[in-house]
């Protein structure tokens, strides 16, 4: 087999190979020393996060604080709107732990944001629920109204778009998260889909906080209409069960 596949080679003959499209994230995963990210600038928790770090803590037990780092990681972000590496080093420190453990950890979850993001962090979800309700259409609205693309931040430091993977509202599909705060049933398939869309960015941009929630009068992810199922009183124990039983 060695010898045909020497020979092969030699004869110039060449394997077709067949490639897909590489998806490049906007996230970083590898650490590049930047004025604004670097070891030398220091990071302290406020008086209140050190509480609530301490809190965090109290909550596991002797030989398995290690488990704080991600409530931790968290909490360093929340106070600092992006996670520095110098907060992934104090998040360290704070458990004992070697750096890269802590590198480890902030690398692998998306929610951890690398690089300076916005104070309205915008997430738009096209995984395949959300795009089949047309979640390219909220994306495009995001980007026209906000005249940025994906990955990048607005010059007034306000806003920053991310294309994201399932949000887990599929039922309520197509929709887009802003920081912690849902904004679901966009449907994108009305005319009202980018207006509802540009009327939750133009809130943002005067400084007004948009009704979270679905956009089309359900209170959650119910059927539109009607219920479909569990109409009727749930039945009795030992429905169904033969009598011997």
């Amino acid at each position: 087999m060695l010898r045909l596949f020497a020979k092969t080679m030699r004869l110039g003959a060449t394997r077709p190979l067949s490639t897909s499209t590489v998806k490049m994230s906007d996230n970083l995963f590898v650490h590049r020393d930047t004025p604004e990210d670097n070891p030398s600038i220091p990071f302290e928790f406020t008086a209140d996060n050190q509480k609530r770090a301490e809190a965090i803590l109290n909550i596991y037990p002797e030989g398995h604080k290690r488990g704080a780092m991600i409530p931790l990681l968290d909490l360093a972000q929340r106070q600092h709107g992006w996670l520095p590496i110098s907060a992934m080093h104090k998040v360290a420190d704070i458990l004992g732990l070697p750096h890269m453990r802590v590198y480890e950890v902030a690398t692998f979850y998306t929610m951890f944001m690398r690089k300076p993001t916005g104070k309205y962090h915008i997430q738009v979800c096209t995984t395949t629920p959300c795009w089949l309700r047309g979640s390219d259409e909220v994306l495009e609205c995001c980007k026209k109204n906000l005249g940025i693309g994906v990955g990048e931040t607005t010059k007034d430091g306000k806003f920053t778009i991310s294309e994201v993977e399932c949000l887990g509202a599929c039922v309520n599909a197509p929709m887009l998260a802003v920081n912690d705060d849902y904004y679901v049933s966009i449907r994108c398939k009305e005319d009202l889909s980018v207006a509802d869309t540009e009327e939750i960015l133009n809130s943002l941009k005067q400084g007004q906080q948009p009704r979270p929630g679905p956009r089309n009068g359900r209170f959650a992810s119910e059927p539109v209409g009607q219920l479909t199922s569990l109409t009727e009183e749930p039945t009795g124990p030992g429905f169904g069960l033969q009598a011997g039983l």
